[in-house]
């Protein structure tokens, strides 16, 4: 009997030996208080806690978020809607700060209302001295002032916080609309301009195209009229010389030389029957009509000479 009394004098022993101990994770810290009042701080790891001690609270130094959505009016008078993001923490691992963190408000829950009521506040602060037409624009600079006004006020809390992000900043219904309506006249004022600036380009182009090709035509008709007077007055040096070999010929034939002159009109008479449009031509057909083309050549030669 007395061995099991020992038994069961070492097993409670153990018992109050391994109560004593207490393990805390890694980011965490424990509060120790020693009836009620604050008495030390428990680090990560293995940690002894004697009997008449008490684990007031577990503190965690890892960062927390918080979402928070909240309404503010405009200089204008225009209804905002914010969603935000707040990332905090304790602002060290240091005693005083982690008795600042636990015992500045009752719960969690408390500290968090403050919180938020401080960001709304603050943010609101910012929004009334701005209009609604700027607002859009400057979600830096209401992360800013936001910040600067929770750094003074939350250092006194033990917390500091990490960022604060916008996550979307949305207006009435109506608002928006109107807004979406002077976007799209904005666009469609852009698009115009465009179209106009590309039209006077493509007529512009068009003209020099036009100016070029008119450049280039009469060009090509300067040539070609160029090139038809060489051939007009090679073709008339040849028609002559023919015409002289012609008349010589006649001559030594011992024929009259003005005949040459009236095959001439004959030829001429018939290159228009075969290539002319109409059906009639009009000519001396009379006995002494040879006689009298001939003198009518000669007094035509006779009034150029002149």
């Amino acid at each position: 009997m007395g061995g099991f009394g020992i038994l069961v004098i070492i097993v409670v022993g153990l018992f109050f030996l391994f109560s004593w101990f207490r393990s805390v994770p890694q980011s965490t810290v424990a509060v120790i208080t020693v009836f009620g009042k604050y008495n030390r701080v428990m680090r990560e790891g293995l940690n002894v806690k004697l009997p008449w001690e008490k684990m007031f609270q577990r503190l965690s130094l890892q960062n927390r978020a918080l979402q928070l959505e909240f309404q503010a009016i405009t200089q204008d008078q225009a209804n905002v809607r914010f969603a935000t993001m707040v990332l905090y923490a304790v602002a060290s691992s240091e005693e005083e700060t982690i008795k600042k963190a636990v015992f500045s408000f009752a719960t969690a829950q408390e500290f968090q209302l403050a919180l938020q009521r401080t960001i709304d506040g603050s943010i609101r602060q910012f929004v009334a001295t701005t209009k609604q037409a700027d607002i859009l624009g400057m979600r830096a600079e209401i992360v800013d002032h936001t910040k600067k006004n929770l750094d003074e006020v939350i250092s006194t809390w033990g917390y500091v916080v990490r960022d604060i992000q916008i996550t979307d900043m949305t207006f009435d219904k109506e608002i928006m609309d109107s807004m979406a309506r002077v976007v799209s006249s904005k666009n469609l004022l852009a698009a115009a301009s465009n179209e106009g600036a590309a039209l006077l380009v493509k007529r512009t182009k068009d003209a020099e195209a036009e100016a070029a090709y008119k450049t280039i035509g009469a060009e090509a008709e300067k040539k070609a009229a160029a090139l038809r007077g060489e051939g007009m007055a090679l073709f008339r040096r040849n028609v002559a010389d023919g015409m002289k070999d012609a008349a010589a010929s006649l001559k030594e034939a011992g024929v009259d030389a003005n005949f040459l002159l009236f095959l001439e009109y004959t030829d001429s008479l018939k290159y228009m029957a075969d290539h002319s449009q109409g059906k009639v031509i009009f000519m001396d057909s009379g006995a002494a009509a040879p006689s009298r083309v001939i003198q009518g050549i000669l007094g035509a030669n006779a009034e150029m000479e002149k």
